[in-house]
């Protein structure tokens, strides 16, 4: 006789994760939705602007499921990889709403795992007419501490999108995304200007 043990009921910690958004960043100023073929809703919840004018743009739904290798037999549907995508913009540009849910979807759709050091092109603009279309993925923990979930859940990472120009995102695919940090530090980038120009990169 065979004896099966049943696994961990997989967690969805989406209302765990809004609380966490908005003890770190007040309540939303905004929040829209968007539902993808082979995928959950994702929503995008505005904070801001703060009083130095930077509007945060924080994703939802995209840690209710773990993130899985695509090349492995069988994902686990409890443990493994959790994380929301967070963009910091000066002024705030809603149009952004749309690219930030296909990016957060795309774990899903397309099998990706989205981690620190990764550049996503989006394969148009971040918002309308803007000059960057692809970001690099930033280290979590400094804007938004991570959210732990019960054992053996993974914790839920909020990972910084930090907008790449075509030339930036060029460098960082032949340099790496160390050295282009690098460069943004030594000319002092403020990353979330959203009328900046590429930084010098010769």
């Amino acid at each position: 006789m065979f004896d099966f043990t049943p696994g961990p009921e997989p967690v969805d910690p989406t209302p765990q994760v809004e609380a966490h958004l908005i003890a770190t960043f007040g309540d939303p100023t905004g929040r829209a939705g968007v539902t993808f073929v082979g995928a959950d809703r994702i929503e995008v919840l505005r904070f801001g602007p703060d009083g130095t004018g930077v509007v945060r743009y924080a994703t939802l739904g995209m840690s209710r499921a773990p993130m899985a290798d695509p090349s492995a037999a069988l994902a686990d549907p409890v443990a493994g990889p959790r994380a929301e995508l967070v963009l910091s913009v000066r002024g705030g540009h809603d149009s952004v709403l749309r690219p930030l849910a296909v990016l957060a979807a795309t774990p899903q759709v397309e099998g990706l795992v989205i981690a620190p050091g990764a550049g996503l092109d989006l394969g148009g603009p971040l918002w309308e007419d803007a000059a960057f279309h692809a970001v690099l993925v930033a280290e979590p923990g400094g804007l938004v501490p991570d959210l732990p979930l019960q054992p053996p859940a993974d914790p839920v990472r909020f990972l910084p999108l930090l907008p790449m120009t075509p030339a930036e995102a060029a460098w960082k695919r032949a340099q790496g995304a160390e050295a282009l940090q690098e460069k943004w530090l030594q000319h002092g980038t403020d990353l979330r200007d959203p009328n900046r120009r590429a930084v010098p990169l010769g």
